[in-house]
């Protein structure tokens, strides 16, 4: 061989060994990029997973205020109704507070009246509204059939005579009409 070709040979194989060397070494790197990498990982981890308890938490104490506000909502739903009809318990105590030797039956009967229609009023202002029977054809869904006459004033199966009145509250019947139905 000669000289030169064997010196170039002789660098190949340096330059193999040289690599294998390198390759040899190198898994140091590699090994400090995966501890990173893994590091890296587990505070992404642990960041979500701090992230998710916090969101966690976030809905549970969304759940408790709900929860709260239903109850208290249920608690006083009715408290509109009851500011509304305050002026009309107050009208009744200034009714029961008057001078009864001064009173006339013609003005208790005027003061009543007035109370009346002002807790009518009320009601009606929250959606109370009197069911009408008397000469309405019968319809059970509204009215609970309590007697049944003959009367040849009405025709068949139509409301007579209303014995107590029915409300419907907003669309739903609360109290259905007692009547008297004509056969």
């Amino acid at each position: 061989m000669s000289d030169e070709k064997w010196t170039k040979e002789m660098t190949a194989e340096e330059e193999q060994s040289a690599e294998t060397v390198e390759a040899a070494e190198q898994p140091e790197a590699p090994d400090t990029d995966w501890e990173q990498e893994a590091a890296k990982w587990k505070a992404q981890a642990e960041d979500n997973q701090n992230k998710m308890l916090r969101a966690m938490a976030d809905m549970e104490n969304l759940r408790r205020r709900v929860r709260k506000e239903q109850e208290d909502l249920a608690k006083y739903a009715s408290l509109k109704i009851v500011e509304e009809l305050l002026p009309v318990l107050d009208n009744f105590e200034r009714a029961l507070a008057a001078d009864r030797e001064a009173m006339t039956v013609e003005s208790l009967l005027t003061g009543v009246d007035m109370v009346y229609r002002q807790m009518v009023q009320v009601f009606e202002k929250e959606g109370l509204q009197a069911i009408e029977a008397k000469g309405q054809p019968f319809d059970p869904h509204i009215h609970q059939a309590v007697m049944q006459t003959q009367d040849p004033d009405f025709d068949s199966g139509v409301v007579v005579e209303e014995l107590q009145k029915g409300y419907q509250f907003k669309d739903r019947v609360i109290r259905p009409s007692m009547v008297k139905v004509n056969e």
